[in-house]
């Protein structure tokens, strides 16, 4: 796991700027650093290591092929290199391997098979840069699932790219200027999605895509997907029985969690006690001869804690678990941080957490398993079973019907409204529908199922009303004509997410915080091997008797008892609600006052200010989107 960094300049490169970029994301790859130029003296390419397969120099980047051609920078892993390996000297070539890093061995398959023949070899996780100095060609790539990031762009005359914005701003060249329409973006999803970022010329690579660049940079082609999930959606369904795939399935995610388990130092996993995390730590500890490490964070909040059944998990597999308990003024002493992590605005709470049990793993380990991913491909949120059956429900209801109680739920206190709901739903058994009202409202006024997922996923509905002259751009989400034809709305749903969720929000958030601290995340679940099983999976068999994931449900019992998992799903959160009108409410205040906001002169300061005093008050539960204002605030604070 490492960092990439690099320009291609006309006026000329130099091995100085080169390295500062890259210093500035030395926490990516704090046990080595290389830069290297092209003979022109135009092109510059740095990377910063962390040393996890062949620890020797023999691992040492920017990498150059033995014939001098190709030079590569490369952040991640992968994981079948062994097997690429063979297959290379399978076709003869006379492989002379110095060493044993599978940098060696993605270069000499680019080298051997070129781009898109070894890009659909590649089991991993993967961002990298190469360049070719025959074709005077800079080619871009990133993983399948998009776990490892990849930001490029023209700008000022220059060709910038790297694993993190931050690193650009080393370079002279850089005078960036914030896009207000990649921040209504924002404001709609929480995070800056694939492929805009909050700066203006510069994109996110999406996954699964590669990029080539020519003329230093004044030539940049179109984004090419070489693994195309929408095609994969829509093979159809395997006619195996349960049991058969439940086997198939145990048998594949064993060997993507051993696959997952070579290195040279010391790894572990994070273990919260969900279905997802525990089916890695048990398939590891499965198949490991001495106790694994595993990791938890645990809040005294009632509602936010899950550090007791994760304690109970690591008792019955064994684990060598560690915990820690982690008080609100702990957990809200990172807040400053998360501005400079993150790079570019990004407001999932949930990355406090995922901090702070990065930050306790890496006392003791170098990499840790993660288990996202599980809930977009086997149906495992609340928007694919409860929330299905809402719009099931709300979707029989006369359009104009639901338009009046939406705005009657409008002008009615929150308090008013949950004693309503309880006396008129409750026939209907919609799990903790009172503590969703705000998204109740909203959705009401969906007329198709898709504009139905879309306000579920949007914060902020009409985020150019908000954002000062802007204009909300076409993402992956709202582009229908691009999304596959599948029948069941929830499959529509889970392609959406694994589209742009998993990517843009759960992927970035793991990646940076487990980054910021040197750790080495990898995510099993997401073995594109598994994301095709899963997609060949009846939906029959991924919710039934009323619980979603139902098979990786029958996969995990056959290594922890069922009634230590059976309870209801817990995000991994913090009470953001009730710290904004606590102890944060200082903070908050000053970042959200009129001036401040006026002097800005982002944001309309006059609906912010009402969702404030409304939340303040108890009126209404805003916390979610003042987050998202307050992150960018805080962000903007930094630049």
């Amino acid at each position: 796991m490492c960092g990439i960094a690099g320009y291609w300049d006309k006026r000329g490169a130099t091995a100085d700027v080169v390295e500062a970029m890259a210093l500035r994301i030395q926490h990516r790859g704090p046990d080595g650093a290389g830069t290297w130029l092209s003979r022109t003296g135009h092109l510059a390419m740095a990377h910063r290591r962390l040393a996890i397969l062949d620890l020797s120099p023999a691992g040492h980047q920017p990498m150059v092929s033995p014939c001098e051609r190709y030079t590569l920078v490369f952040n991640g892993e992968i994981y079948n290199h062994l097997d690429i390996r063979a297959d290379l000297e399978k076709d003869g070539g006379g492989f002379v391997w110095r060493g044993h890093s599978d940098t060696e061995t993605l270069l000499a398959a680019l080298h051997h098979w070129g781009l898109e023949k070894t890009l659909g070899q590649l089991n991993g996780m993967f961002a990298f840069a190469l360049w070719d100095g025959q074709e005077k060609r800079l080619s871009l790539a990133r993983d399948r699932m998009g776990e490892k990031p990849l930001y490029y762009g023209h700008h000022n005359g220059c060709f910038f790219f790297g694993s993190e914005l931050k690193s650009f701003k080393a370079n002279p060249r850089w005078q960036p200027e914030i896009d207000r329409n990649a921040l209504t973006l924002f404001m709609r999803h929480n995070n800056v999605p694939a492929p805009w970022s909050i700066y203006k010329g510069i994109k996110k690579l999406l996954p699964a895509h590669y990029v080539v660049i020519r003329d230093s940079g004044n030539q940049i082609s179109e984004p090419q997907c070489y693994w195309n999930l929408a095609g994969i959606t829509e093979q159809g369904a395997s006619k195996l029985d349960a049991t058969s795939l439940t086997d198939e399935l145990d048998v594949l995610l064993r060997d993507a969690v051993k696959s997952r388990m070579a290195a040279d130092v010391p790894l572990g996993a994070f273990l919260s006690g969900g279905f997802d995390s525990t089916m890695v730590a048990a398939l590891m500890q499965a198949q490991s001869s001495k106790p694994v490490k595993t990791f938890t964070i645990g809040f005294n909040e009632q509602g936010y804690n899950e550090a007791v059944h994760a304690k109970a998990v690591a008792k019955h597999l064994g684990t060598e678990h560690t915990e820690l308990y982690v008080t609100a003024s702990e957990a809200m002493a990172v807040i400053p941080r998360l501005p400079t992590i993150w790079d570019e605005p990004f407001s999932d709470s949930s990355q406090i957490p995922t901090l702070l049990v990065s930050e306790l793993a890496r006392q003791h380990v170098t990499v840790s398993l993660s288990g996202d991913g599980g809930d977009e491909l086997f149906c495992g949120y609340n928007r694919y079973t409860s929330g299905y059956q809402l719009w099931q429900r709300l979707h029989n209801l006369p359009a104009p019907l639901r338009l009046i109680v939406s705005k009657l739920l409008r002008l009615i206190p929150a308090i008013k409204v949950e004693v309503l709901l309880k006396s008129l739903l409750k026939r209907w058994s919609v799990p903790q529908i009172e503590g969703h009202l705000t998204k109740l409202v909203e959705v009401l006024g969906a007329d198709s199922g898709y504009s139905y997922y879309r306000s579920l996923v949007s914060h902020c509905k009409e985020p150019s009303s908000l954002v000062l002259g802007s204009s909300e751009p076409e993402a992956i989400i709202s582009r229908e004509d691009l999304h596959p034809k599948l029948t069941d709305f929830r499959e529509q749903m889970m392609y959406l997410d694994s589209m742009t969720y998993l990517p843009d929000d759960i992927l970035t958030k793991v990646d940076r915080a487990s980054m910021a601290v040197s750790l080495e995340a990898r995510v099993p679940l997401l073995d594109h091997r598994v994301v095709e099983f899963a997609w060949k999976v009846p939906m029959s068999m991924k919710y039934k008797e009323g619980n979603g994931k139902w098979l990786l449900r029958e996969v995990l019992y056959r290594y922890v008892p069922r009634d230590l998992m059976e309870r209801p799903k817990m995000g991994f959160g913090v009470p953001i609600d009730e710290w904004l009108i606590g102890p944060l409410r200082d903070w908050a205040e000053n970042l959200l006052s009129e001036k401040r906001l006026k002097e800005d002169g982002f944001f309309d300061p006059a609906p912010i200010r009402k969702m404030w005093h409304e939340h303040v008050s108890g009126k209404r539960r805003w916390h979610y989107y003042l987050w998202d204002v307050l992150m960018f605030q805080a962000w903007l604070e930094e630049q």
